[in-house]
C-alpha cells in the first residue's frame, strides 16, 4: 500500500469540481453508474440533504454528488427539502442523469434557509469546471470548507489478494462540532474496486467505527454528517487488503480533522490498550479526547495525569485503578506518569520536566494501558483554546 496523488480524482472515471463565492461553496463529484454506500449522522435532528440522500442511496447506486458549504439547510422545514431537491435536479439535468442518482450534502449554519440563487450559480459554475485532475480534487475539497483552515484529501493504492491493483481517494471537511458518531463532517470517497452496495456498506461501517467515530474536537454532534463511498459495480473483490487501505485512508482524513480543530494549537492521539473488550477500548479513548479538562490541560501544557485517569474512570469502560498505566509521548521521548496504579514521584525531578516538555509540543500521544484484556483502540482530538470560544461565539454573526 502506498500514498498517491490526486485525492478523489486518483480513481479512474471520477471527475470533480469546486466553485466558491464569499462564504459559500459548491463541490460536484461525478462517478457514473457507481455502486454506493453511505453512513449518516445519528442526530435526531436531520438536515434536508440527509433526508434526500438516504432515499437516493437506497438502491445502492449513484452517479454524482453535489455538496455546498456556508449553509446547513437544516431545521428549514419543507422549503429546505425542496431546495435540496432543486440542487439534485440541477446537477442531474446538467449531467443528463436521473435525479435519484444524485446525492446531496450541506454544511454550515443551522436554521437558516439556503440562499438558493447563490448556490444555483455555483452549481452552474462547478458543472462547467468538471474534470479529472489533482487540481479538481483540491478545488472540490476547498469548496466544502467552512471553518477549516486547509482542504483535506488523501489517496492510496494497494494490491488485492487476487493480484489486482486498486485505488481509493477521498476528500473531507471538518473542523468544529466534531464528536463521536461523526461530527460536522462531510467525506466523499471513491474507489475503482468492483463491489456490491452491501459489500461497500460493510467495509465502510467498519472503517467509520474505528476512524471518523473516534474523532472529538468539541463533543457536539452535528445534524449533517455524511460519508459516501462509491465504487465500480461488481462483486466479490473486497478483502482484508482493501479494508486495510480503506481504514488507512479514513484514519488519515480523521487525523487531519483533529489537527484542524477549531482554534486548536495542539493535536493529541489517545491509545487505550489492555481493555477487556473493543467497546471498552473505544469508549475509554474517546472519553479522554472528549474531556474538557484534558483538553485544557493540553492547551496549558499541564501533564495532569489525574484528569486522564478520571476520564477513563467515568467512560463506562471496565477498569481497575490498581492496574492502569499512563504514558505521555512525543516522537522518541516518553515518560510514564502512572505505572500499574502508582503515581510516579515527580516533584522537582527530571521526569516532571520531561512530562511538561512533552505537553508543550504540538503533537502529543497519550497511551493508557488498562492491563485487564487484549483489546485496543485509538481516538483523535485536539486542545481547547481561547480561539475556539471566539470562533463559535461569532459563528452566526
Amino acid at each position: 500500500m502506498k500514498k498517491i496523488e490526486g485525492g478523489i480524482c486518483a480513481v479512474e472515471g471520477v471527475k470533480a469540481a469546486g466553485a466558491c463565492e464569499d462564504n459559500y461553496g459548491v463541490a460536484i463529484i461525478q462517478y457514473p453508474e457507481s455502486s454506493a454506500a453511505a453512513v449518516f449522522t445519528r442526530n435526531k435532528v436531520q438536515a434536508a440533504p440527509i433526508i434526500i440522500t438516504r432515499e437516493s442511496v437506497k438502491d445502492g447506486r449513484l452517479s454524482a454528488i453535489v455538496a455546498n458549504s456556508g449553509n446547513a439547510n437544516c431545521f428549514t422545514g419543507q422549503e429546505g427539502i425542496e431546495h435540496a431537491k432543486l440542487m439534485t435536479f440541477q446537477v442531474a439535468e446538467g449531467l443528463d442523469i436521473p435525479q435519484e442518482d444524485v446525492a446531496v450534502a450541506s454544511t454550515g449554519i443551522i436554521g437558516r434557509q439556503l440562499p438558493l440563487p447563490i448556490i444555483s450559480n455555483l452549481i452552474t459554475d462547478a458543472l462547467r469546471r468538471l474534470e479529472k485532475s489533482p487540481e479538481a480534487s483540491r478545488n472540490a475539497a476547498e469548496a466544502i470548507m467552512t471553518t477549516d483552515n486547509y482542504p483535506k484529501e488523501f489517496a492510496v493504492e494497494t494490491t488485492l489478494n487476487n493480484g489486482k491493483t486498486i485505488r481509493i481517494g477521498g476528500i473531507t471537511k471538518g473542523s468544529g462540532m466534531i464528536a463521536p458518531n461523526m461530527g460536522t463532517m462531510l467525506s466523499f470517497i471513491t474507489t475503482d474496486i468492483e463491489a456490491t452496495p452491501n459489500e461497500l456498506e460493510e467495509a465502510l461501517q467498519k472503517s467509520v467505527e474505528k476512524t471518523f467515530n473516534m474523532v472529538v474536537v468539541d463533543g457536539d454532534e452535528s445534524t449533517n454528517d455524511i460519508v459516501i463511498l462509491l465504487s465500480r459495480p461488481g462483486q466479490g473483490n473486497i478483502d482484508e487488503k482493501f479494508q486495510e487501505a480503506l481504514d488507512y485512508l479514513c484514519s488519515e482524513l480523521a487525523r487531519m480533522m483533529a489537527h484542524d480543530g477549531e482554534g486548536a494549537t495542539k493535536y493529541m492521539e489517545v491509545e487505550v490498550k489492555g481493555a477487556m473488550t473493543l467497546n471498552d477500548a473505544r469508549i475509554a479513548a474517546r472519553s479522554v479526547v472528549k474531556s474538557p479538562l484534558v483538553k485544557t490541560a493540553l492547551f496549558g501544557a499541564d501533564p495532569n495525569w489525574g484528569r486522564i485517569v478520571a476520564a477513563v474512570g467515568y467512560s463506562g469502560a471496565n477498569m481497575n485503578e490498581d492496574t492502569i498505566s499512563v504514558r505521555l509521548e512525543e516522537g522518541e521521548r516518553f515518560v510514564d506518569v502512572v505505572n500499574n496504579g502508582e503515581i510516579m514521584a515527580f516533584d522537582g525531578t527530571e521526569e516532571l520536566e520531561l512530562a511538561e516538555s512533552i505537553m508543550e509540543r504540538e503533537e502529543i500521544k497519550i497511551t493508557v494501558d488498562l492491563a485487564i484484556g487484549d483489546f485496543k483502540a485509538t481516538a483523535y482530538g485536539c486542545d481547547l483554546s481561547y480561539d475556539y470560544v471566539r470562533i463559535n461565539s461569532e459563528y452566526s454573526t
